[in-house]
């Protein structure tokens, strides 16, 4: 065989950086989107796939260097400093602030640029409500971001990212009027579970470019592209280009590492002028990137070797001299090691003469092959160096200084950092840092005090983390040495916290041992109103109302104005959530005081709004809501405004509104991070599939959120997915399933004595024990929840009571009555107006009618009722309806979308019959089994359903269907 090996220097080949290669139509999507601004592109893909590569092709397009750019990268620590990305990008690429038109409210960024005090105005005062401390700080970063005329910001790592940065980038995203266009870069497998992230796709910008570009492995030819480009544009033989997609998936890093392995081994031969590859038995191509970083740095001199290792520990782009201290190399021949080191192609020198490693697996290899001893004095080193800068990045500071073990630096830097994220509003980041240094066995309990009286209370939503916290609180609390009022300013947030994963008993009993010893009266008032809220199943109501009560008696001119207004808001919130009239006078006062924060009068807006709804005040409650998501979009407040839209998706299924619904609780239940918005979400779409027939899909819902309000302590959650599921299970005639499911529930309503809690799950209780022959216990409760709700006017709840009434009536069999009865609790849901609970009990009136022998007047109001169930997309209780209406001779016409041949955008026969079996509550299999069809024909048929009828889950289609008037088939 005609062939030489590249044994000399002068014969191996010389290699090139990769040509841009197989991402054309990418960067044309990317382009295309940053064409309309406000743009938002998400570029996604694992690592070393070329996310960065195409960000680099973008950046350098005539087209977008005429506009400003920021370029930010998120780095690999565990706890990453608030907003250090954002903030790192406009100090690499602004040298001042003169000129700037900058208002007051820019006086919030002194904490993240120190460096530009004098010239930026003064300090606001601070808040202490940690919602309006970050939407304040992000409201003034995006003011300075306008006023350097940033139009594009890059973002790269983001499954990095700290809580703040995700958060701003929302900010920006969704923001009123805003001009700057994002392109964020992440690790799909790297985000956290539920990431906002999931906001940026399912709720792109209405007036801007959108794209969410995944990246894939190279294919065959694009790898022969690749390797021939970094060989000069020699062909590559297809043998070799075979192997070396086989060996590396495709990955381009992989690659152009594998490659510039095999040049450095001499392992590239030329045959008929092709590059090819020795004999499979004299080589072995690296299956890992580690195989490959770790023996091509390896051939590096050994001064080259350690400024690649000070490269990995440092973990982000540094300056030279940096590097050289990092390193331990004298500054004179240091230069010249670092020009062999980045020769190598490991590391690569930015725009602004910073060095790093081109790839984060390259530098993760090099890491780990450095000695403990060596790797900690690396880090030792790289906290000397940062240091000493004007700016000290302390989060990286108290990273490097913990892993040389260094604990005294590492903790006064943790405790800067955590001070940092909380003059910030990052509640998140201070609780990371502080968690760990209170977690630490070396601090003294003196110290531990003082960090525990930083922690926010409320900071974590994930359970976990916050059960971790909790544990460390309880070994603070067992150090002998604290001060008695110390020991109470532990205590109370202990109990907070432990109120906050569902230990209301244990949380509720630390709390009342704190109090008395709380020094401050702002402090004694906050721990009040915790306990004030209806939680803890025995707890009674007037426990509650007894702690609300002395912490109003608290707020006199002692407490700060911004505490007063939160006390206020929370006071009114848990009078009105145990049916307490008073706490509407409480909520007016606040949303007619002018001097309230605006922050305050939000969350004072969805509070009432919630209330509002859960009352059956349908009117008051929308307005509250819509003026809440107002104000949020106004203010960009993103949590709020997803609350308050969550909160309005179930007033829009109360109140029969229910086209789109799906799709917007779909949507809405993608923020796992956020366990109120998502559970309420949850819940909606369960109900939804729960009428829809979808029964086996609605239980799962509805068995989750009843898990997690036990498992959370949230004893009003499981109230309603109780009532629905105990609903279906009477409808199935398995009335011990019912009793079962409404038992604990509504023994917690009456044990509380909270009866407005009792609107949804108090008839079906009723209705349960009436089938089960238990009539005195039915008319017990009756008289318990009219007793009970005494002055309380919550329309809800008295249709409720109406209903639960009516169903004493006909279970007695006195029929004539009984649909006066029901006619009384359809006119009371109707009111509300809650159309779906007013026609189930217009249903029960007609049958009772019937029972009573008034054909002539019941079978008309039924055909009604059958009619507006079929246009609400109700068709399980729809076809009920029709089921009663056949039984007495009567019909009800479907509105037919069938048709021929050429069928256009309605069902074809075809369809329509798989769609009326999946409308029965029939599987894909089952449909399949029972047509003699393949289940990927059912599954196609279905699928072009949803595109003729626009909607994109089978239980938007069955309310479509059902809309239209298409009945379930019987089978």
């Amino acid at each position: 065989m005609n062939h030489q090996p590249a044994t000399a220097e002068r014969d191996l080949p010389s290699l090139n950086s990769p040509r841009f290669v197989g991402r054309d139509d990418e960067l044309r999507e990317l382009l295309g989107a940053l064409a309309h601004p406000p743009a938002v592109v998400l570029v996604e893909g694992e690592a070393g796939i070329g996310k960065s590569r195409l960000i680099r092709e973008m950046l350098d397009r005539p087209e977008v260097l005429r506009r400003r750019a920021l370029m930010a990268a998120c780095p690999p620590f565990l706890n990453a400093l608030t907003l250090a990305p954002v903030v790192d990008a406009v100090q690499q690429g602004v040298t001042g602030l003169e000129g700037l038109e900058l208002s007051p409210l820019a006086g919030t960024l002194r904490p993240l640029f120190p460096e530009w005090t004098t010239e930026l105005p003064p300090a606001p005062e601070v808040l202490t409500d940690a919602g309006a401390a970050r939407h304040r700080l992000m409201r003034a970063l995006a003011e300075l971001l306008d006023q350097l005329r940033v139009e594009v910001l890059v973002v790269e790592d983001v499954h990095w990212a700290d809580d703040a940065t995700v958060d701003f980038l929302l900010f920006i995203a969704f923001r009123p009027a805003t001009r700057i266009s994002l392109v964020l870069s992440y690790r799909p497998e790297d985000l956290p579970v539920g990431s906002p992230l999931a906001r940026l796709s399912s709720r792109p910008a209405a007036d801007g470019g959108h794209a969410r570009i995944t990246l894939g492995a190279l294919g065959v030819a694009e790898t022969s592209e690749l390797v021939s480009s970094m060989l000069g544009g020699e062909h590559v033989s297809a043998g070799f280009a075979a192997l070396l997609y086989e060996r590396t998936d495709g990955l381009p890093l992989a690659l152009e590492e594998s490659v510039r392995l095999l040049r450095d081994r001499a392992d590239l031969i030329r045959q008929h002028d092709a590059w090819i590859r020795r004999p499979l038995d004299d080589i072995a191509v690296p299956v890992t990137i580690r195989d490959a970083v770790t023996e091509r740095a390896g051939r590096l001199g050994p001064h080259a070797q350690r400024i690649l290792a000070a490269a990995a520990v440092l973990g982000e782009p540094v300056a030279e001299a940096t590097l050289v201290e990092v390193a331990a190399l004298p500054a004179g021949p240091a230069v010249t090691y670092i020009d062999e080191a980045l020769s190598g192609g490991l590391l690569f020198e930015d725009g602004n003469g910073r060095i790093a490693f081109r790839h984060v697996l390259a530098a993760r290899a090099v890491y780990d092959t450095i000695s403990g001893r060596e790797r900690r004095a690396a880090h030792r080193r790289a906290g000397e160096a940062l240091s000493a800068r004007r700016q000290p990045p302390v989060a990286r500071l108290a990273h490097h200084f913990r892993q040389a073990g260094d604990t005294a630096r590492w903790s006064q830097y943790a405790e800067q950092a955590a001070d940092l994220a909380l003059a910030s509003g990052d509640h998140h980041a201070a609780v990371s840092f502080l968690h760990e240094l209170l977690a630490d066995e070396e601090l003294p309990g003196t110290v531990k005090t003082r960090l525990v009286q930083k922690l926010p209370i409320y900071a974590f939503t994930g359970h976990v983390g916050l059960a971790q916290v909790v544990r460390t609180l309880s070994a603070v609390l067992d150090n002998e040495t604290l001060a008695v009022h110390e020991r109470a300013e532990v205590r109370a947030q202990l109990g907070a916290m432990l109120m906050q994963v569902g230990e209301y008993g244990e949380g509720a009993a630390e709390l009342e041992r704190a109090i008395p010893d709380l020094a401050r009266r702002v402090d004694a008032a906050k721990a009040m109103v915790v306990l004030g809220r209806a939680g803890g199943a025995d707890v009674p109501a007037a426990t509650h109302r007894r702690w609300l009560d002395g912490a109003a008696r608290l707020m006199d001119g002692a407490i700060p104005a911004e505490d007063r207004a939160s006390l206020q808001v929370d006071i009114a919130t848990g009078l009105l959530a145990m049916g307490e009239r008073s706490g509407w006078s409480v909520g007016a006062q606040l949303l007619d005081d002018p001097r309230m924060s605006h922050v305050h009068r939000g969350r004072g807006l969805l509070n009432l709004g919630d209330a509002a709804m859960s009352w059956g005040r349908h009117a008051e409650a929308r307005e509250r809501l819509t003026s809440a998501i107002e104000w949020a979009e106004q203010h960009g407040h993103q949590r709020l405004g997803d609350m308050a839209r969550e909160t309005m998706v179930h007033l829009d299924w109360y109140e029969g509104r229910w086209t789109g619904l799906v799709e917007r609780s779909a949507a809405l239940a993608s923020l796992e991070e956020e366990p109120v918005i998502w559970l309420d979400s949850v819940l909606v779409g369960a109900l939804f599939e729960a009428v829809c027939g979808s029964g086996a899909a609605a239980e799962e819902k509805l068995r989750t959120v009843m898990a997690e309000g036990d498992r959370r302590g949230i004893e009003d959650l499981p109230l309603e997915p109780a009532a629905a599921l105990a609903r279906m299970r009477l409808g199935e005639k398995r009335t011990g399933e019912a009793l079962e499911l409404t038992e604990r529930p509504m023994a917690v309503v009456a044990a509380k004595g909270t009866w407005l809690w009792a609107r949804e799950i108090a008839p079906v209780r009723v209705e349960a024990l009436m089938a089960a022959d238990r009539e005195s216990e039915a008319t017990g409760l009756v008289d318990a929840f009219a007793d009970g709700l005494g002055d309380c006017d919550a329309p809800s709840a008295l249709a409720a009571l109406d209903s639960c009434r009516a169903v004493l009536i006909e279970g007695r069999g006195e029929f004539g009555r009984a649909a006066a009865a029901w006619e009384r609790a359809a006119a009371a849901w109707e009111a509300l107006p809650q159309p779906y609970e007013a026609l189930l009990a217009r249903h029960r009136q007609g049958a009772c009618m019937l029972a009573h022998g008034e054909h002539a007047a019941a079978l008309p109001l039924l055909s009604g009722v059958h009619d507006s169930l079929v246009e609400l997309g109700a068709q399980r209780d729809a076809a009920a309806v029709g089921r009663t209406l056949r039984a007495h001779g009567a019909s009800a016409r479907p509105v037919w979308r069938g048709g021929r041949r050429g069928y256009g955008d309605q069902l074809s026969p075809r369809e329509l019959e798989v769609a009326r079996l999946m409308l029965g509550g029939l599987t894909t299999p089952e449909i399949a089994q029972l047509l003699s069809r393949s289940p990927k024909t059912v599954a196609a048929q279905l699928n072009s359903a949803m595109r003729k009828y626009g909607v994109s889950s089978r239980t938007a289609l069955a309310v479509g269907l059902t809309q239209a008037g298409i009945t379930p088939a019987e089978y």
